[in-house]
């Protein structure tokens, strides 16, 4: 544990809460770490007297968390935590931000495409009484196949989420810190902080702007990455899933009844009525798997939101954190 002196103390040494916490959460950003956290420096130190700054790395395999630990030594308003290993793209970043001690929680990326330019705009909306203030893309550069995973994913989840994610938004923007607790309470072990946002029901407002391209490095989000994120998201976002069996038995027990009235209608009229009665028992028999499996789908729902308990990540180290109480 690398240890520098606390920052934002007041003379009595007690450590004062900081009006803002910026996390940053990282992989593999050993050309980006510091200088993001130098322009995230700059932009606040003429707005906010106390801030801190958290980087969460997620398993690096350059030299990012040295690089994050010598300005820790440095810059005392700068924190870090090391994950063990990788834990993902949900877990990773929604743990920075519940270790934050803010009154509002700003998140951000290391690379540059979240402007620290938009801060300020955010603090303002935050102070007017504004809970949620999320930056959203108005355009962006990259590989057209990424844009079009990202553009699949969006209409996706807000076609059968539960509580649809705004288009666009990536999760840049400022949290305050009554909605960092309603989604700390969750406990969520898959947390797709973009749709747990709009689940609170706190208010939100949004600013527009154009992503720029990667400051330097190379990002992690490659097409399969991007895909498995989107796939986690929809099923942590959406019970709708889990009863799209139950969904699928009704229709098919509605066929099942036409197969029925088919084979009345042959033999009636003088038809042959084996191939009618034929279907009628196959989706039968579907409609039966489809309910079952539908039953067992609401039941591993209950199971799992009654079994919420696993930490979202295990720490290697704490720089520059207060101490616990």
């Amino acid at each position: 544990m690398h240890d520098a002196p606390l920052s934002g103390c007041a003379e009595d040494g007690v450590e004062r809460i900081p009006e803002i916490s910026v996390v940053i959460p990282c992989r593999n950003e050993e050309a980006n770490a510091e200088a993001i956290a130098q322009a995230v420096i700059a932009v606040l130190e003429p707005l906010v007297a106390d801030f801190e700054i958290i980087f969460i790395d997620n398993g690096s395999q350059d030299r990012t968390v040295a690089i994050l630990r010598d300005l820790c030594r440095r810059e005392p308003r700068v924190r870090l935590i090391v994950n063990t290993r990788n834990f993902g793209q949900m877990r990773s970043p929604t743990y920075g931000i519940f270790a934050a001690r803010g009154r509002a929680v700003i998140g951000m990326c290391a690379d540059f495409q979240d402007p620290p330019a938009l801060l300020p705009e955010f603090v303002a909306r935050w102070r007017a009484g504004t809970a949620i203030v999320l930056g959203v893309r108005e355009a962006e550069h990259g590989r057209p196949l990424l844009a079009a995973v990202r553009a699949l994913a969006y209409r996706t989840q807000r076609a059968i989420a539960d509580h649809p994610i705004v288009p666009g938004a990536t999760g840049f923007g400022l949290y305050d810190r009554r909605v960092v607790a309603a989604i700390a309470a969750l406990n969520e072990p898959e947390p797709f902080f973009r749709a747990l946002l709009v689940e609170t029901g706190h208010d939100l407002e949004t600013i527009g702007y154009s992503r720029p391209a990667r400051a330097g490095g190379r990002s992690n989000n490659h097409v399969f990455a991007l895909l498995d994120f989107a796939l986690n998201g929809l099923a942590a976002s959406s019970k709708r899933l889990l009863r799209a069996p139950l969904y699928l038995a009704f229709a098919i027990a509605m066929l099942t009844l036409c197969s029925l009235g088919g084979a009345v209608w042959a033999g009636l009229t003088g038809h042959s009525v084996q191939l009618w009665l034929l279907a009628a028992v196959l989706e039968g028999q579907s409609a039966l798997l489809f309910l079952f499996l539908g039953l067992i789908g609401v039941q591993v729902q209950l199971v799992a939101d009654r079994t919420r308990n696993q930490p979202l990540v295990i720490e290697r180290e704490r720089v520059n954190f207060p101490p616990m109480p």
